[in-house]
């Protein structure tokens, strides 16, 4: 078997100019000379072997991130945008978005984040009579969208703040609620639990955290973790967010609560700790949900963020939904990219979990480009807290490809060779699978043939071309 070349140009430039190093010191580094350095950056030949070496000798660097990082979500954002009919005219190759992709990245998130505010801009215009109550500032992107893909695009794995929250609970333990208590009584704040609606309110003038007693235990802690990232890290959330460059104040506050949630979920979930858990236990999430205190949901998110360089664990994906369909959360450590619009492919097996609650469904899948998964999915109803509240009603889906499932419990008397794969797409309007028979739209990328004549499935068949 042929084996593949390594055209890493974008990374390997990434890598040289966060050292600091020129193209020559780099190259004298590496031991290559600086023409060929050049070329290597610009994708012109690919990276060698001996540079692999280098790069690991020299910087210590995880070789793994060459071939991973932005590339593949990237293309399947840019493979959804193009499928619009504003594009019908002038749609790429995937070769062509995947040079993008490797090439010049900044290009393809720039044409992104146009593709993204046309979109908004066109549903505010679809309801003009709504819109023109608005002021202007309403036809930017959405601050929402905007944090979703600054999470996406890395790779939802937060190094320092990642590392600043493992410090922290290395200095609570043995007990997580008595060392936290304590980490609060020396920042001069008082901890008061009581009957309120708030899950969590913080009194700045008289230095008091509330939490409410009507929430689990498990969300209790999720939120004292998310106040002490406030209290004792403000400085690295601020530095981090002005890394991001967001272009609204909303937007700049969303991702500080996201972030402050990270660090909570780092906090309870030490990566190193967590990492070893959850190869001892073989990923089985109530096993990791006793052990650190924390929801099926939370350790299933915390799982999808253990990419850390040297030191990673299976590339999951990881996805919350909605009664409706739509997603709520997302990310995926895998090739497989959740659609940024629409809802998830009713095939998979995330739907059927609210029929089910409290048990673990599996499903081994297989999308359109021939990756197979294993797929786990459950729901993860959470109650208002007293008689009467709402209960709101989600479904989580946590998966692999297929490669990685022997290393999980759950997967251990299925036939991960001869069973029957379901066939799943990313959503209708960019799946290219023909004759699906949950097909809710055409796909944008194809052509139609209608035949009155006789009715299938579907009222139309899709081209192949």
């Amino acid at each position: 078997m042929a084996t593949q070349k390594l055209y890493a140009g974008a990374k390997l430039r990434e890598t040289r100019t966060g050292l600091g190093l020129t193209q020559r010191a780099f190259a004298e580094k590496l031991g290559v000379s600086l023409p060929y350095l050049n070329q290597m950056e610009n994708n012109h030949r690919p990276v060698s072997t001996g540079v692999v070496l280098a790069l690991a000798r020299e910087f210590g660097f995880d070789v793994t991130e060459l071939s991973e990082g932005d590339a593949d979500r990237m293309v399947s954002d840019m493979r959804e945008a193009f499928a619009d009919p504003v594009f019908i005219e002038s749609e790429p190759s995937t070769a062509d978005l995947r040079l993008t992709a490797s090439n010049a990245p900044s290009l393809a998130r720039a044409f992104l984040s146009l593709h993204r505010a046309y979109r908004d801009t066109q549903e505010r215009l679809a309801s003009l009579g709504e819109a023109l109550g608005n002021d202007a500032s309403t036809l930017d992107s959405s601050p929402w969208e905007e944090v979703r893909d600054f999470f996406h695009y890395c790779d939802n794995y937060i190094d320092p703040v990642d590392r600043a929250a493992e410090g922290i609970a290395a200095k609570l333990t043995p007990d997580f609620e008595t060392g936290a208590e304590d980490l609060l009584e020396r920042l001069g704040v008082t901890l008061v639990f009581r009957d309120v609606p708030e899950l969590r309110l913080f009194d700045q003038e008289s230095r008091t955290l509330f939490l409410s007693t009507r929430t689990p235990l498990t969300t209790r802690r999720f939120q004292l973790a998310h106040q002490i990232a406030l209290l004792c890290h403000p400085d690295l959330l601020d530095a981090t967010l002005d890394l991001a460059r967001f272009k609204t104040q909303a937007a700049r506050d969303i991702a500080k609560i996201g972030l402050a949630n990270y660090f909570a979920g780092a906090l309870v979930m030490p990566y190193g700790a967590f990492l070893q858990a959850a190869q001892d236990t073989r990923h089985d999430l109530e096993r990791l949900a006793d052990r650190f205190g924390a929801s099926i949901e939370q350790v299933s998110h915390r799982l999808s963020t253990l990419q850390r360089p040297g030191a990673k664990g299976i590339p999951f994906f990881f996805v919350r939904v909605d009664q409706a369909g739509t997603i709520t959360k997302r990310h995926s450590a895998t090739r497989l990219q959740f659609a940024r619009f629409g809802g998830a492919c009713p095939l998979w097996n995330v739907h059927s979990a609210f029929e089910t609650p409290g048990r673990f469904l599996r499903q081994l899948a297989e999308t359109p480009d021939g990756v197979r998964y294993f797929c786990l999915a459950r729901d993860v109803s959470k109650s208002g807290g007293h008689f009467g509240a709402a209960t709101r009603r989600f479904a989580i889906g946590l998966g692999c490809e297929l490669r990685h499932a022997s290393a999980l419990v759950y997967a251990d008397d299925l036939d991960l060779k001869q069973g029957r794969f379901e066939p799943i797409g990313i959503s209708c309007r960019i799946c290219d699978r023909r004759n699906c028979h949950q097909r809710s739209v055409p796909p944008l990328e194809r052509r139609l043939s209608v035949d009155h004549t006789r009715r299938g499935t579907l009222p139309y068949d899709v081209d192949q071309k």
